[in-house]
Order: structure tokens, then C-alpha cells, then sequence
């Protein structure tokens, strides 16, 4: 996994990674997550912060902890979190994208063609 930046906690960044994981289906609904030990030893990370970025999509209903088996992702989860990301990046990112837009002149049917054109 990649490093850090600073313009974040470090929980909430472990908490986007795992949320990644299952929005791009590294690990289906039902599918067990990477626990926490594993994820703090491959992040040199301490185990508590780990564990909070699990409680926050605990919390949530997207990830379920069974004693003393592990972390699995709830059924569900990944449609909740489409939902959810969809909102944030509409509320949060789009219209900042939408202001750079504007302000360098670009041609939002241009860009479009341009995106698709390089898949």
C-alpha cells in the first residue's frame, strides 16, 4: 500500500483503502478482510488505528466483526458505499471539479471524449 499524506488522518485513510477494497470487489460481501494485525504490520501502523478505521464502517453496517474469527463485509455493503461515495464526491469533489472547469475554459463534451478515448 502507498504512503501517507498528511492532509488526513491516518485512520480515515486505512478506513478509504478498505472501502476501496470492496467498492472495486478485491473482497466480496461475505468475504473476510484483511485483519487488523495484518493490515498494521503491512502499514507499520499501530494496531489502534487500524481498529478505529474498522469501527467507523462497523458502525455503518458495512463490516461485521465475528469474535475471534475476523472483519467481513457485510451483504450490502458495496451498494451502501456506492450510495455514500457517490454523495461525497457530489457534494464534495464535483463542484470543485466543476469551478476548475469553468475557470480554465475546457469543453466538458470535449472532456468526455478525451476520457473515453483513452480506455
Amino acid at each position: 500500500m502507498n504512503q501517507f499524506h498528511d492532509t488526513q488522518p491516518i485512520f480515515l485513510q486505512i478506513r478509504q483503502r478498505i472501502i476501496e477494497m470492496i467498492l472495486n470487489k478485491t473482497v466480496e460481501e461475505g468475504g473476510v478482510l484483511p485483519s487488523v494485525r495484518q493490515i498494521s504490520a503491512d502499514l507499520s501502523v499501530n494496531p489502534l488505528t487500524v481498529t478505529k478505521a474498522f469501527d467507523g464502517l462497523v458502525d455503518s453496517g458495512v463490516v461485521e466483526s465475528r469474535r475471534g474469527m475476523g472483519m467481513y463485509v457485510s451483504a450490502g455493503a458495496r451498494e451502501k458505499l456506492l450510495a455514500h461515495e457517490r454523495r461525497k464526491f457530489l457534494a464534495g469533489d464535483w463542484p470543485r471539479i466543476v469551478a476548475r472547469i469553468r475557470a480554465l475554459e475546457l469543453d466538458p463534451a470535449m472532456l468526455l471524449k478525451e476520457s473515453t478515448a483513452n480506455e
